[in-house]
Formats: C-alpha cells, sequence, structure tokens
C-alpha cells in the first residue's frame, strides 16, 4: 500500500461518510455493506496498518489547518474541507483499530487537477511537434494560420471556405471529402492550404503537406521505395499536395501522381490539392493519363477558385518601393 493508493482510498471516501469502516481480514479490503472484494491487498493486516499510521504521521500540515471539532479530523484552512479520513481496520490477529489517513481538501485537489492539465498541455505540443516535423511542410510555411491572413475582396469566400472545412473536419474525414484550389500564381492557394494545415495540426490531426515535384524526385527510379513513400502519405488523415500540374508530363510522372491520387481514393482518407491549371482544361482534358487523373480528384475534391492579383507581385512591389525610396530617398 502506497501514499498514493492511501490518497486514491481518501478520493473514493470523500463522498462517503467520516466514520463508514473498512474490514481487512486475510488481506481483503470490504465495506460494511454487501459488495465483492477488490482483491489481495496485502498479505499482512499488521503490515497495513503500519503504512497508514505512517500515513498518518507524514501527512503535511499548513499552519491553517485546524481540527473540526465536529468530527475531529483535520482540515484545510483555506478551503474548510477534510484533509483526513476516518476509516475502521480490523487488522488480522490485532482487532478493530480506528485510522485517519490523509486525503485530497478541495483546494489541494483543484491543484493537483491543474498540474494534471499543465502535463496533459505539454504532451499536446509535444504531440504537435512531432506531427509537424513529420509533416513535411516547409519551414516557411510552419507558421501560417488563418490570424495572419490577408483578407482581400477577393479572398474573402476562400477563407471562409477554409475556416468551415477546419470546423467540419470530422465529417470532412469520414465523408472522405477533399479540396481543389485552382487559381493564378500568387493569388494565396498555398498559403491556404498552409493554414488548414497547421489549424489541424494543433488539433493533433496528422497532416502531410508537400508538392508533387518533391514527391517525384523522390519515388524517381525507385518502385518499392515508391509503394513505401504513399504507404508512408497515408498514414496521415490530411494529404496535401501544391502544385499539380507543375510536374513533367511524363509517363513515369503521370503514372506516379495517378498512384499517389488513387491510393488516397482507395483508402478513403482526403485531401487537398492546389494548382495553377485552370477547371475547364481539367475537366474536358480528352487524354486518358490525364483524365483518369481528374475525374478521381472531381469525384472526391470540391474546387475553390482563388483570384485576383498575385501577393507576391504586390509584395515584390512593395518591396522594391521601399528599398528605393531608402538607397534613393
Amino acid at each position: 500500500m502506497t501514499m498514493a493508493r492511501l490518497q486514491h482510498l481518501g478520493r473514493a471516501n470523500r463522498r462517503m461518510d467520516s466514520t463508514r469502516k473498512i474490514h481487512i481480514r486475510d488481506g481483503v479490503r470490504k465495506m460494511d455493506e454487501p459488495m465483492q472484494s477488490t482483491g489481495q491487498i496485502l498479505s499482512g493486516g499488521s503490515f497495513f496498518g503500519e503504512l497508514v499510521r505512517r500515513a498518518e504521521k507524514n501527512q503535511p500540515h499548513d499552519p491553517s489547518d485546524y481540527i473540526n471539532p465536529n468530527d475531529g479530523l483535520l482540515y484545510c484552512g483555506k478551503c474548510h474541507t477534510p484533509k483526513q479520513c476516518r476509516v475502521s481496520l480490523d487488522l488480522e490477529g490485532t482487532g478493530e483499530q480506528e485510522f485517519t489517513p490523509p486525503v485530497m481538501c478541495w483546494c489541494e485537489r483543484e491543484r493537483d487537477e491543474a498540474r494534471e492539465r499543465e502535463a496533459r498541455a505539454r504532451e499536446d505540443l509535444l504531440a504537435i511537434d512531432r506531427l509537424r516535423s513529420k509533416s513535411l511542410m516547409d519551414e516557411r510555411f510552419r507558421t501560417q494560420t488563418f490570424a495572419s491572413y490577408r483578407t482581400t475582396k477577393n479572398n474573402a469566400r476562400p477563407l471562409r471556405l477554409c475556416k468551415r472545412y477546419v470546423e467540419g473536419w470530422p465529417e470532412m474525414l469520414e465523408k472522405n471529402q477533399g479540396l481543389l484550389f485552382y487559381g493564378g500564381v500568387g493569388t494565396g492557394k498555398t498559403f491556404s492550404a498552409a493554414c488548414i494545415a497547421n489549424a489541424l495540426l494543433e488539433k493533433r490531426v496528422p497532416v502531410v503537406m508537400t508538392s508533387f515535384v518533391k514527391l517525384l524526385e523522390s519515388m524517381q527510379g525507385f518502385k518499392e521505395d515508391g509503394e513505401k513513400l504513399i504507404a508512408q502519405l497515408n498514414k496521415a488523415k490530411l494529404l496535401i499536395i501544391d502544385d499539380l500540374g507543375a510536374e513533367r508530363g511524363t509517363d513515369f510522372a503521370l503514372e506516379k501522381v495517378y498512384d499517389i491520387i488513387d491510393s488516397r481514393y482507395r483508402a478513403k482518407l482526403p485531401m487537398l490539392l492546389t494548382t495553377n491549371l485552370e477547371l475547364g482544361m481539367m475537366q474536358e482534358a480528352t487524354d486518358i493519363r490525364y483524365s483518369r487523373i481528374y475525374d478521381r480528384i472531381f469525384e472526391v475534391c470540391y474546387p475553390v477558385q482563388f483570384v485576383g492579383q498575385s501577393f507576391r507581385k504586390t509584395e515584390a512591389k512593395r518591396r522594391f518601393d521601399d528599398m528605393k525610396s531608402f538607397l534613393e530617398g
């Protein structure tokens, strides 16, 4: 019987009458009323009693603690709830004895629960960091969040849809519902995808974010490794792949792109794809090598259009103007 076990016993007894009797015979704890034995506690009752006495003696006291005259138990001077419970133990060969083992008072229990919450929060942060390290996400995208989203009249709708997707993630996962971000260069597709990735990672959802170009470079010429890579990708609940259409249009590349998308389709796992390709061109593709890829995508991915001036060009102009002002005055 350890101190932790005694405190657990005390917590269990907080809702019981403080004079309820507990009997120990043959090392088995039993309550007064009929109940099943909780199993063997110790081989000798006297040893159990010694542990209880030791727990009583070593119980920490605060100067404000006091003995309640109504029940003779130690009470917390802050929250005024018991720090002891009274139990009667019928120890083998020694007869019945009364003990007052320590229990957690209300404020101590609150502190204990707060420590547990902090420990869980630390574990959550570590878990998120581990997930993020496995996400394959470029360093520049790991800090992108909806809070840093620069809203304009052109991207207000995509932003709203992205947030709704995150909010409805459990349903999206169940339905194997993905997204297809399409539009011109620099309109915020990759940034928005990274915001979704980071929002889900904060919820401890495994996400992988990479590009078709990187995946194809990893798979080039290594069939077995390519199959292993696809299996690894399918461990992620959401797979985000940037720049569909930027890969070379070789038979090998198109076959691998299809394998990746088809594996997600068959595993019933959502994917989010970004592309600079026009939606109409994808829908009207006649080349079977392309059409079978796009058909799979449209079946499970909802298309979201991104429009407006390129953020990259806008940012480049701003930096140019700032530098010109600095250098030339």
